[in-house]
């Protein structure tokens, strides 16, 4: 899929019937087969929504670092717009993904039309550094928000808000300890969406 950064990489799993569609994007160094964006996925598709995996157009041109925010940001609209007079046309979307994924949803809920935000391991604040908070991108978001978090993530945890609910599991940053609480928590909270 086009952007104004390169091509981005989608991966749409369609269920019959759905009742929303779930896009969700990777951390910065990772992949889209995270353990807890497979376990998200599952759960959704489970609860009846349509799940839609986004690479971004750094990662499909073979790099682990990645790009600006500001870059980062325009792909991640430029797909949610494709995808919306596409395949997840009339579905009420909910964005999000891990670590800097979820602050790629946060920083566009409004321009994507989003009706919700899941984050998974939220990067609060760079490692050993509090002082250097991201809490403001959450805060910018007036949607309902699900923030599921490792109870040791180095990254810090991020505070409960009136439209935002904080899950803790256990582990760190990586959130492979308990799929099935990431899983569980997600599935949840869709559902009551």
């Amino acid at each position: 899929m086009e952007t104004p950064h390169g091509p981005a990489r989608v991966h749409v799993h369609d269920v019959d019937a759905p009742r929303g569609a779930l896009v969700l994007g990777h951390g910065a160094g990772g992949g889209v087969n995270a353990p807890d964006l497979v376990a998200v996925r599952d759960a959704a598709l489970d609860e009846g929504w349509v799940v839609a995996l986004v690479e971004q157009p750094y990662r499909v041109a073979g790099r682990r670092s990645p790009a600006p925010a500001a870059q980062l940001d325009a792909a991640w609209i430029a797909v949610l717009d494709h995808l919306r007079g596409d395949q997840l046309v009339g579905l009420s979307v909910v964005t999000g993904g891990r670590s800097s994924g979820a602050r790629v949803a946060c920083r566009t809920a409004d321009a994507t039309g989003a009706v919700g935000v899941l984050c998974l391991a939220f990067p609060l604040h760079p490692p050993g550094r509090p002082e250097s908070t991201r809490l403001p991108e959450l805060q910018a978001v007036h949607l309902p928000v699900l923030v599921i978090q490792g109870s040791g993530d180095q990254f810090g945890m991020p505070p409960r808000g009136r439209r935002r609910k904080v899950v803790q599991v256990r582990g760190n940053h990586s959130l492979r300890s308990d799929s099935a609480a990431v899983g569980a928590a997600a599935r949840s909270w869709l559902a009551a969406l």
